[in-house]
């Protein structure tokens, strides 16, 4: 609802969006099967699709990085995630920025990817995806800083 109601009319410059629905994805547990995790990041991707009339870029883009979260979290927390005893409360800042800048940066490189579909303007999308990701990781920081589980 965040993303419909209120990051899908900012447009910083012209090409600077937040996508904050892609935390979702990435706090979801990891214990949970890996099948539902891609079945609702392709929903919520399908539902942002139609608020915006995007012809299914933010669906694939949410599949994909569904799918590649795996490798997201095996390079930002290592040994953590190979034991499966990753709690994202109990983990430090540098290792969730890690991962929640890798699978921003993936969104986003294959959702403006798709948004332009050209290679001749592949300047324009590293454009897009850098600030875009650059705001989408400030915002989601902001968030997981505000809502986060207080530990003592």
């Amino acid at each position: 609802m965040v993303q419909v109601l209120i990051c899908n009319h900012i447009n910083f410059l012209g090409y600077i969006n937040p996508y904050p629905y892609i935390l979702f994805i990435a706090l979801y547990p990891i214990k949970n099967n890996r099948m539902t995790l891609m079945f609702l990041s392709f929903l919520i991707g399908l539902t942002i699709d139609l608020f915006q009339d995007s012809g299914g870029i933010h669906a694939a883009a949410s599949v994909f990085i569904a799918y590649a979260r795996p490798l997201a979290l095996k390079n930002a927390f290592g040994t953590l995630y190979e034991y499966q005893t990753i709690k994202f409360e109990n983990v430090d800042y540098s290792s969730k920025i890690m991962y929640i800048t890798l699978l921003t940066i993936a969104h986003h490189v294959i959702l403006f990817s798709l948004e332009i579909f050209s290679a001749t303007k592949i300047i324009l999308i590293l454009q897009k995806a850098l600030f875009s990701s650059i705001f989408t990781i400030l915002l989601c920081i902001i968030s997981l800083i505000i809502f986060g589980k207080k530990t003592k």
